[in-house]
Formats: C-alpha cells, structure tokens, sequence
C-alpha cells in the first residue's frame, strides 16, 4: 500500500510539474506577444508600414523590409527564389516569422549597399538585413565622380541614407556606411560589448534598451546618453563630463549650421532642413534659416547642390536618423562628423579632438 501511494504521488507530481510549465509556459509567449505588440515592429498604423496605403502595394524595392513576407522572400524561406522580392500587399508588418521562420536565425552573411559581405553572428541576419540603409559612402563618390566639389550641378540630387542604418553604423570603416574622406583612416566595427549582437542590447522582442541589465554594472548612471569611455573633448565645448551623446550632438548641430552657411555663401542659394519631410533639405526662400510654412515641400527640394555640400549633406543625415549612433559606434561617428567639417568650413579649428 505504501508503494501504490509513492507511485500515485510522485505520478501527480509529474503532471503538476507538467502543467505548471506548460502554464509558464503560456505565460511567457502572452508576455512575449506583448512585448512585441507594443514595439515599432508591430505598429501598424506607423509611416513604415503604411506609406504606401494609396498605390495599394508595397513597391518590391521597399517590400523586403517593410513587411515580413518581403525579407522571407529575399532569403527564399516562402520557397520562392532567393534574392528576388516582389510587390506585396500593404497592412504588413514586422510579425513573429520574420525572425523565427525556419532558416532565418541562420543567416551567415549580409550585403552591405557598400558592396561589402560582411558576417552575421547567430540572430543577427534579419536585422543587419535591414538595419543597412540604402546608400553608402562609395555610392555617393561615385554619383559625384568628375564633378567639381564646389560647383553647382543641377543633375546632383540629394542621396538620402534612409533610416535607422544602426548596422552599418556599428561596422564603421568595414561597411562604409557615411561618406569617407580620402587619406582619413576610420575605426571598424565597435565591439564594446563581448561580441556585436543586436539582442545583447535590445530587447528582441520590445526592442527596448536593456540598461539595467547590461550598462549600470560598470556605468553609474541611469540614462545611456550620459555614458562616456574618454576623457577627451572632442566637440571642444570644455564640458568632459556630459555623456558621448553630447558630445556628438553638438557636433552634429555645428554641421547643420555648416551646411546652412555653405548654400547661402557658396552654392549660392539659401538651404533649410525639416527633418520629417522627404527629402530633408529644402530651399529657404526667405532666407531666415528658419523651416517655414509650405518652404518643406517637394516642389522646393533644394536644386542647388555642390559635390562637397552633398557629402555633408549626406553625412548629416545619416547621423540624424540613426539615434543611437552614439552607443553603435560613437568612434567612427566623431570621425565622420570632423573629417566632415573640416572639409565644408575649411578648418575645424584647433578645439576639436578626432579620436584616433
């Protein structure tokens, strides 16, 4: 009797054992779903799953990677032929198989628009697939090869990045991402954390910064923006105590008023700059500096673009849509932004520190 009820117990405790997984289980797929329910990712109604709502379709340049179905098609996880996307539906999303489809956690190597192959390690394929951009440094020299840097050319048209290249950003110099001055050496990828992987900082699911976990063991401070690893001063301000953010966002802001000054004094025609209008830089027909009503508006898309005002132009740009540029690779970031002003003002003037 005493045997039949160690076997009847330790039977029950199998199936509670059982049933409280299954139900932790159930708990942490909700608890996932929801992560991922709240995240950009999953926004349908936001500007990168919707812009295309009028045509009806989603362009096949644009579909890989604004609808998950684009990027399970480029790789050929559908069945389809890898390497070719077609126009898809709108009302997609970045949904669950885009990363979990069989294969997918599996990509070894991503194409970079620099041309470069550049390895993914595991998880890290779906988003380097898409977290690129769309222009390259080596793109925009050779839309520009042969031409006077500070001569207007009306066929010069501004070559606009794209969003959120936090992947090209992060493999620096290797995947040439911003443009490149010539002679200038540029730091490769930023390896700050043991070893590059998107997750190690995101949350794959919410996609939310993990700074608790990772940054406050080794920086005391409870926003990222306020870390820094250097002492130097690079924007020249004489405040070494402000985060790496700052410092880049300040030069940043310096070649924007940079590049202000070119179009009035050199190309010969006011610019301004709206950030949420394509394509980003506009004539300034009042000549105020200032983004007035019915100036951001593509029949007043700046026309009057040198050489060396679109590589500005273009590095600015970059760095503005990748707002974590200072945590991706804060080193090459510094480096573009300088080379950058030097080459638009003719000096940056003795205050500022590239690092090496």
């Amino acid at each position: 009797m005493r045997h039949s009820f160690s076997w009847l117990t330790g039977a029950v405790l199998v199936i509670c054992i059982a049933g409280l997984t299954q139900a932790q289980d159930q708990a942490s797929r909700e608890n996932i779903v929801a992560e991922w329910a709240s995240s950009a990712h999953a926004d349908a109604a936001a500007e990168a799953f919707t812009h295309w709502n009028d045509e009806g379709e989603i362009p096949d340049r644009c579909a890989l990677c604004h609808a998950g179905a684009g990027l399970r098609s480029f790789y050929g996880f559908d069945g389809s032929t890898a390497g070719e996307v077609p126009a898809l539906p709108t009302g997609g999303v970045v949904d669950c198989d885009t990363c979990h489809v069989a294969g997918a956690m599996t990509i070894a190597e991503v194409r970079f628009p620099s041309g470069t192959m550049l390895s993914a390690p595991f998880g890290n394929g779906t988003c380097f697939t898409c977290h690129q951009g769309r222009q390259s440094g080596p793109g925009v020299a050779t839309a520009l090869e042969g031409k006077e840097d500070d001569t207007v050319d009306p066929e010069i048209r501004f070559l606009n990045p794209h969003y959120k290249a936090a992947a090209a950003t992060m493999h620096g110099g290797v995947a040439q991402g911003m443009y490149e001055y010539p002679g200038k050496d540029y730091a490769d990828l930023y390896a700050h954390a043991p070893e590059p992987l998107c997750t190690s900082c995101h949350s794959p699911h919410s996609l939310e910064v993990q700074t608790e976990a990772l940054c406050s063991a080794c920086h005391r401070v409870d926003d990222p923006k306020a870390i820094r690893v250097s002492t130097a001063d690079f924007d020249g301000d004489g405040d070494t105590a402000e985060g790496i953010h700052g410092e880049i966002a300040t030069l940043h802001a310096q070649l924007g008023a940079a590049i202000l000054d070119y179009g009035r004094d050199t190309a010969g025609t006011p610019v301004v700059y709206s950030a949420g209008r394509y394509p980003y830089f506009f004539t300034d027909t009042d000549a105020d500096g200032e983004e007035d009503e019915g100036e951001a508006a593509y029949p007043n898309r700046y026309a009057s673009w040198t050489p060396r005002m679109l590589r500005a132009a273009y590095n600015y740009q970059f760095v503005a849509k990748d707002p974590g540029a200072y945590a991706h690779n804060p080193d090459y970031v510094l480096q573009v932004l300088i080379d950058t002003l030097e080459d638009l003002t003719g000096s940056t003037g003795s205050a500022l520190i590239r690092p090496e």
